[in-house]
């Protein structure tokens, strides 16, 4: 799903920005997000940020991917090195071959898109044997709060519980290896057997 005007600016804001480099990226380094030299994936990269950061692990190759194709330009914009970012639907990787990735990473797209389920399997898909997951979303009530004060920016069918994110995970394969909740958002680090 496209972003709205409104949560565009949002997306691409000083304030997102601080929050990503503060909190996100901190608490996923926490969770083990630190492996140096790998090939990591970002699914809904906006506009490069997350890239920004995770180029601090100095990965061989890193690839962000976005539904926006205005996301990309400014992505693009940033010109990391090792790093390209492509214009791609998330429930479709069929670009990457079975088990070409080292990391995925997610920083909170999930609930735009009606399909995550299938956005968790291709991630399981593409990741090595030990390859590693980091999701943070939002709990299914903190959405319904953001939906009442901007009506229609989200997809009811993308609203999920935790609970329902966590088992997702599982049946796909994925082990969590750590959670953590704060403010109505869940964290998670998890590796593909």
């Amino acid at each position: 799903m496209r972003l709205t005007i409104r949560e565009f600016q949002a997306m691409n804001s000083a304030a997102r920005r601080f929050l990503q480099r503060t909190v996100e990226f901190p608490l996923f380094q926490r969770m083990g997000l630190n492996d140096k030299h790998c090939d990591i994936l970002e699914i809904g990269c906006g506009s490069g940020y997350g890239a920004v950061l995770l180029s601090t692990l100095s990965p061989r190759s890193y690839t962000g991917i976005d539904l926006m194709p205005e996301q990309i330009v400014l992505a693009q914009k940033r010109q990391l090195p090792n790093a390209k970012f492509m214009v791609r639907d998330a429930t479709d990787l069929s670009c990457f071959p079975q088990e070409t990735n080292d990391i995925a990473v997610i920083f909170g797209i999930l609930h735009h898109i009606p399909q995550w389920r299938e956005v968790i399997q291709e991630c399981y898909r593409v990741l090595h044997p030990a390859g590693k997951l980091f999701v943070e979303e939002p709990d299914e009530n903190l959405m319904a709060g953001v939906n009442r004060l901007f009506p229609g920016t989200h997809p009811q069918e993308a609203f999920f519980t935790l609970r329902i994110l966590e088992e997702h995970l599982k049946v796909t394969g994925f082990v969590i290896l750590e959670r953590r909740r704060t403010f109505g958002m869940g964290f998670y680090s998890t590796r593909k057997p």
